[in-house]
């Protein structure tokens, strides 16, 4: 029999706990497969904690976690993929708007030969100026990451425990989860789920969260492609600036064995070139000692998807 784990990162949603713990329960008690419920408290300023250590109080299957203060959804999220312990995880809002009862055709999904499926919200019950970003904000990320989703950001998804072990989730890279499990070559697919209104509480959305996701996608793609391959990075950096440097000293020589021109009238360029040469060997040194440090790294990342027999 297999576990679910679903993961919830919780903030001020005093008022939707209560329900979205009986919707989860509705949806799979009659199921076959056991569930665990971890609640991750991102430092409400309203009863949202209390609430959850009484459902923990009633049912042992609900686990809490809480945190001095408000740290965002990627370390709540981060943080309960470290503590579940399921083989299907899922991860939901607390709001009400993710429909539990979609818990089972996304494993029947997974089964199928997926590792992850994502949500999409292709009938979103949320305001233009919140749905229009978002439509732009998938677009690009889907054209940048080449992970043929619609809905990156979906709350509702889930994963086999192989994926969620290998994710390091912080600042706003949970915007990015499917893109971070397909650099890993797992299997992403996605499925249409019931989006709802929401019906307690304010949206938690803010208008900075397009350009803040902007820059956590292009840190995405910085760290897929040079991470492992620093020296490719530096090493172009360096490369220019020692081609500078050798054009600025060729140019110099040129002029005074063509024109006659001392070279005491180009030590500013003479000596912007020696800067620049200087420059491009740092650039070099800074690549091969990162080159180092990823070689003493490798063996401690968990690359490992599954062991047959």
């Amino acid at each position: 029999m297999s576990l679910i784990s679903l993961v919830i990162p919780v903030y001020n949603e005093e008022e939707s706990l209560v329900e979205l713990y009986s919707q989860i329960r509705e949806a799979l008690e009659p199921s076959t497969h056991e569930f665990e419920v971890l609640f991750i408290d991102d430092g409400s300023q309203d009863k949202s904690l209390q609430i959850m250590h009484e459902l923990a109080s009633e049912d042992p299957r609900v686990k809490t976690i809480g945190f001095q203060r408000n740290h965002g959804k990627a370390t709540a999220l981060n943080t309960g993929f470290q503590k579940c312990e399921g083989d299907y995880i899922i991860t939901m809002d607390a709001d009400l708007q993710d429909d539990p009862k979609e818990v089972l055709e996304l494993i029947e999904i997974l089964d199928s030969g997926w590792d992850m499926v994502s949500g999409w919200k292709k009938d979103r019950k949320d305001p233009l100026g919140k749905t229009m970003p978002s439509r732009f904000f998938n677009f690009v990320t889907r054209l940048m990451t080449g992970v043929k989703i619609h809905d990156f950001n979906c709350g509702i998804k889930m994963y086999k425990n192989a994926v969620v072990k290998t994710l390091d989730i912080y600042g706003g890279r949970h915007r990015y989860i499917p893109a971070l499990a397909g650099q890993k070559n797992f299997k992403v697919s996605e499925i249409i789920v019931n989006h709802r209104p929401r019906i307690h509480g304010e949206t938690k959305y803010g208008g900075g969260r397009l350009f803040h996701g902007f820059f956590d996608l292009l840190t995405i793609l910085f760290l897929n492609r040079y991470t492992q391959r620093p020296l490719h990075l530096f090493g172009f950096f360096g490369l220019f600036c020692i081609l500078i440097a050798t054009g600025c000293e060729m140019f110099t020589v040129y002029d005074k064995l063509v024109n006659g021109i001392p070279f005491q009238q180009h030590f500013a360029l003479i000596v912007f070139g020696a800067m620049v040469f200087v420059l491009g060997l740092w650039f070099f040194s800074i690549g091969l000692i990162a080159e180092m440090i990823v070689a003493g790294q490798q063996g401690k990342e968990d690359r490992v998807k599954n062991i047959v027999g």
